[in-house]
């Protein structure tokens, strides 16, 4: 199913295809499970407004394969009026479910294939950037830590060009968790630190758990590291 999604969403990403009536598509889960139907017929924003919070509402519940499904509507509504902005939200919410679900490789195709080049059109930095993001996460979650790396810099740098330190301390932390991972103990430490300070500059407690969870985890491998 997730094969034949991308490919159609790959396909109006390209062509821009106008506006046009779809009555029903069937998707089959690639593992034998039970079809399902999508169904777009209007191609409005209202429909894919509608499409977009349920999706959300799944979301919320944890039912990350209705919300895929559902966020998959939302894109073609989108794309069909040519609202590429909310076209890019709902392929990115779409690659977040792929992450959720374990589906990295799709995940990865998806924002390789579609969301970047659908910002990049657009010329949208902001959508770049969250595209970087999910990029560096997919990446460091299949163990792809030299990707992983480059996609969360590229997050920083354009997060300094758009003056926004909440992103920029995200991508900091990001570097962190690919550090730890590659065993950098001290290079993690040095970032860390520096996501720190920049968080208390402009007094944000949004990140303390997650800097005092680096930290702790560092500290357990540093000591583990000593004791082998």
């Amino acid at each position: 199913m997730t094969k034949i999604l991308l490919a159609f969403i790959s396909l109006f990403a390209s062509l821009q295809l106008y506006a046009q009536n779809i009555e029903k598509s069937d998707y089959q889960e690639p593992n034998g499970g039970t079809a399902i139907n999508i169904a777009v017929s209007k191609f409005d924003l209202e429909d894919g407004n509608s499409f977009f919070e349920e999706a959300e509402d799944s979301e919320r519940k944890g039912d990350y394969n209705e919300a895929l499904t559902l966020f998959g509507k939302a894109a073609f509504e989108y794309n069909a009026i040519k609202n590429f902005g909310k076209y890019g939200q709902a392929i990115l919410k779409m690659s977040n479910m792929h992450y959720q679900l374990g589906r990295f490789g799709d995940a990865e195709q998806i924002l390789l294939n579609v969301a970047l080049k659908n910002y990049s059109k657009m010329g949208s930095k902001p959508g770049l950037m969250n595209s970087y993001n999910l990029l560096g996460r997919v990446y460091l979650a299949n163990n792809k830590y030299t990707q992983s790396m480059w996609f969360y810099t590229q997050q920083g740098i354009l997060a300094k060009q758009l003056r926004s330190d909440h992103a920029y301390i995200e991508s900091v932390l990001g570097i962190v968790q690919v550090k730890i991972k590659k065993r950098d103990f001290t290079l993690a430490l040095r970032d860390l630190k520096s996501a720190e300070w920049l968080a208390t500059s402009i007094k944000s407690n949004q990140y303390k758990n997650q800097i005092r969870d680096a930290r702790e985890l560092i500290a357990a491998k540093t000591s583990a590291k000593a004791k082998s």
